[in-house]
Protein backbone atom coordinates (compact mmCIF):
# COMPACT_ATOMS: atom_id res chain seq x y z
CA UNK A 1 0.00 0.00 0.00
CA UNK A 2 1.65 3.28 -1.10
CA UNK A 3 2.07 6.30 0.73
CA UNK A 4 1.12 9.27 -1.79
CA UNK A 5 0.97 11.80 0.61
CA UNK A 6 0.76 13.21 3.84
CA UNK A 7 -0.28 16.72 6.06
CA UNK A 8 -1.43 17.27 9.12
CA UNK A 9 -0.46 14.19 10.52
CA UNK A 10 -2.79 12.79 8.03
CA UNK A 11 -1.35 9.73 5.67
CA UNK A 12 -2.50 9.00 2.16
CA UNK A 13 -2.28 5.58 0.63
CA UNK A 14 -3.65 4.19 -2.10
CA UNK A 15 -3.89 0.47 -3.26
CA UNK A 16 -3.14 -1.38 -6.32
CA UNK A 17 -6.27 -3.07 -7.31
CA UNK A 18 -5.77 -6.73 -7.72
CA UNK A 19 -8.53 -9.78 -8.40
CA UNK A 20 -11.82 -7.73 -8.84
CA UNK A 21 -11.56 -4.30 -10.06
CA UNK A 22 -12.83 -1.33 -7.67
CA UNK A 23 -15.68 0.80 -8.66
CA UNK A 24 -13.81 4.28 -8.97
CA UNK A 25 -10.26 5.70 -8.11
CA UNK A 26 -10.82 6.49 -4.04
CA UNK A 27 -7.56 7.01 -2.02
CA UNK A 28 -7.48 5.47 2.19
CA UNK A 29 -6.53 7.82 4.34
CA UNK A 30 -5.56 7.28 7.95
CA UNK A 31 -4.98 9.56 11.02
CA UNK A 32 -3.92 8.26 14.22
CA UNK A 33 -6.67 5.28 14.80
CA UNK A 34 -9.34 6.45 12.29
CA UNK A 35 -9.49 5.70 8.96
CA UNK A 36 -11.46 6.57 5.89
CA UNK A 37 -11.75 5.81 2.06
CA UNK A 38 -12.28 8.86 0.41
CA UNK A 39 -12.92 8.65 -4.08
CA UNK A 40 -11.66 11.28 -5.79
CA UNK A 41 -14.48 13.06 -6.88
CA UNK A 42 -15.18 13.55 -2.70
CA UNK A 43 -17.38 10.59 -2.25
CA UNK A 44 -17.34 9.27 1.02
CA UNK A 45 -16.88 5.45 0.86
CA UNK A 46 -16.12 4.43 4.34
CA UNK A 47 -15.40 5.65 7.87
CA UNK A 48 -14.38 8.55 9.14
CA UNK A 49 -11.81 11.23 10.80
CA UNK A 50 -12.08 14.06 13.17
CA UNK A 51 -13.61 16.73 11.56
CA UNK A 52 -10.87 19.09 11.24
CA UNK A 53 -8.66 16.31 9.52
CA UNK A 54 -11.83 15.54 7.53
CA UNK A 55 -12.57 18.76 5.81
CA UNK A 56 -8.91 19.12 4.82
CA UNK A 57 -8.77 15.31 3.52
CA UNK A 58 -12.08 16.88 1.50
CA UNK A 59 -10.27 20.36 0.63
CA UNK A 60 -7.07 18.07 -0.75
CA UNK A 61 -9.19 15.65 -2.63
CA UNK A 62 -10.99 18.69 -4.22
CA UNK A 63 -7.96 20.41 -4.95
CA UNK A 64 -6.07 17.08 -6.34
CA UNK A 65 -9.02 15.02 -8.19
CA UNK A 66 -7.00 15.39 -11.60
CA UNK A 67 -3.82 13.98 -9.90
CA UNK A 68 -5.52 11.58 -7.69
CA UNK A 69 -7.14 10.00 -11.20
CA UNK A 70 -3.97 10.22 -12.71
CA UNK A 71 -2.04 8.03 -9.59
CA UNK A 72 -4.82 5.32 -9.84
CA UNK A 73 -4.29 5.07 -13.47
CA UNK A 74 -0.70 4.77 -13.13
CA UNK A 75 -0.45 2.63 -10.11
CA UNK A 76 -3.59 -0.12 -11.27
CA UNK A 77 -1.44 0.29 -15.14
CA UNK A 78 2.06 0.23 -14.91
CA UNK A 79 2.44 -0.26 -10.59
CA UNK A 80 4.21 3.31 -10.71
CA UNK A 81 3.39 5.38 -8.02
CA UNK A 82 2.97 8.83 -7.96
CA UNK A 83 3.23 11.37 -4.88
CA UNK A 84 0.95 13.80 -4.76
CA UNK A 85 1.76 17.16 -2.64
CA UNK A 86 -0.25 17.56 0.74
CA UNK A 87 -2.11 20.86 1.48
CA UNK A 88 0.32 23.93 1.86
CA UNK A 89 0.25 25.77 5.03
Amino acid sequence: MPLISSFLGVLIYMFKETNSPHHKPHVHVVYAEYKMSIAADGEILAGSLPRKQQKAVEAWVALREDEINASWVALNENGEVIKIKGLES
